[in-house]
């Protein structure tokens, strides 16, 4: 068992409030759902654009494993954000680093809407967009470690998991926008959402940054921050001290994050193509129902913060992911009947058997690590896990031609994930640490 780290130092200790922290988790929260409403375009779009408009080379399988492989450039390029943002939010500030993260993902998206097709200018369509999906995968590996963080630093420890619920639900919510976006341009004749339809929900990205920036630049830096530079605590190189004197710690964040991220985009990405190409259901019928499922999850996120606020984060991520390994092979079955009743209700019960884990990621990875690696443990335990697990809808795909169409492939690998994450619940409880120098205001 790795030996819980200490965060005490001498001196007058932080003042933290529930009034300050639900500002500033609400500030967090619509900040984090802009940053997901861009990067759950893409994952659409991958399903239902891209294969076609920007790899019309290749033929239709390879096409769709080409737009997977570049949707999962985005969860390749996220620790390497995690290490850039995780330096600058542990070294001179988690506010700076947040600012940053927002107009890098907000810009690169509206630029994707602006992106030529290959039949206009060839290879470099392509190319510029798996360009774009990398910025957008740099700043994602910022975005959300930062999100949580200053939600956590500004809460008193025993309503730290109600604000960084609030945080997750910025994922549901975007999954909202990013769904009702693509169900109302699917509503245009086909010709023209290939040619400028698609487009519109990229091109929204614009004003959504003007607002979110906004509201980000009222936010004001963690007291748990202050406290470090007022202390001269701060690390010289985060990531690398992360590794050094918290490498167990960060596996654990990685196993705990693996269903809220790898689950989440198994039942949306894979399961909205696997729905769309190999079963012929109508793109509508797959896209409305991660729609209605992102309903379900804000409930299951408010539900779950509260719970590990009395049960602990780490118990409520071993269930979830407990739970959601021994209902994959069921919910892959009721999606195999082509039923739009039956493929709602289990991309709704798949999305909140993974929700239950994923609810409690940032209460649960942001107490594994001590103030002065914070952000960087968080953010590099996070999109370790998303890169690891970013390729699973490209897997996946991958897996029915061998399985001949077969979805027990696609379950076999969420029962993986899940179960993995089960793990990292049940340690990562074990290793959890406070922040022994705040005092909470009434």
């Amino acid at each position: 068992m790795t030996t819980p780290l200490s965060v005490n130092t001498p001196g007058a200790p932080p003042k933290v409030s529930g009034k300050d922290a639900g500002k500033i988790a609400r500030a967090a929260f619509v900040g984090t759902a802009l940053e997901w409403y861009d990067y759950y375009l893409f994952g659409t779009a991958a399903a239902l654009v891209f294969n076609r408009l920007f790899f019309t080379d290749l033929d239709p399988t390879a096409a769709l494993l080409a737009s997977f492989a570049t949707f999962g450039v985005g969860f390749a390029a996220r620790p390497i954000g995690a290490m850039l943002f995780g330096y600058i939010g542990d070294k001179f500030g988690r506010r700076p680093a947040l600012l940053t993260t927002i107009v890098m993902i907000g810009v690169a998206t509206g630029l994707i809407g602006l992106l030529p097709d290959f039949g206009s200018i060839g290879l470099a369509a392509p190319i510029l967009l798996a360009v774009l999906r990398l910025v957008q995968g740099l700043a994602v590996g910022g975005e959300w470690g930062g999100a949580v963080t200053m939600a956590v630093e500004h809460a008193p420890a025993e309503k730290r998991g109600r604000y960084a619920a609030m945080v997750q639900i910025g994922s549901p919510v975007a999954t909202l926008m990013a769904s009702t976006a693509f169900t109302l341009v699917l509503l245009f004749p086909s010709d023209f959402f290939d040619a400028w339809g698609w487009r519109i929900p990229f091109l929204l990205s614009f004003p959504m940054l003007l607002i979110a920036l906004w509201i980000r630049l009222k936010v004001e830096e963690s007291p748990i921050f202050k406290d470090l530079l007022a202390q001269e605590e701060t690390s010289k190189v985060p990531a690398f001290d992360v590794f050094r004197h918290a490498g167990g710690r960060l596996v654990v964040a990685v196993l705990a994050a693996l269903l809220g991220v790898g689950g989440f985009y198994m039942i949306t990405t894979f399961v909205v193509s696997y729905g769309v190409n190999t079963l012929g259901v109508d793109r509508n019928v797959m896209v409305n129902a991660t729609l209605i499922a992102a309903f379900a999850q804000i409930v299951v996120t408010i539900l779950m913060g509260r719970l590990a606020e009395k049960v602990g984060p780490g118990k409520v991520t071993m269930w979830g992911g407990i739970l959601t390994a021994v209902l994959a092979f069921p919910l892959f079955a009721m999606i195999d009947t082509k039923s739009p009743l039956m493929i709602t209700l289990a991309i709704t019960i798949g999305i909140m058997l993974i929700a239950v884990a994923y609810a409690v990621n940032g209460a649960l990875l942001t107490e594994l690590f001590p103030a002065k690696l914070r952000y960087s443990g968080v953010a590099l335990g996070y999109n370790i896990a998303g890169a690891t697990s970013g390729f699973m809808p490209m897997i996946a795909t991958a897996m029915l031609g061998v399985s001949g169409n077969q979805s027990w492939g696609a379950a076999m690998i969420l029962a993986i994930i899940a179960l993995l994450t089960a793990v990292g619940g049940f340690l990562g409880e074990r290793m959890r640490v406070q922040d022994k120098r705040i005092v909470a205001d009434a």
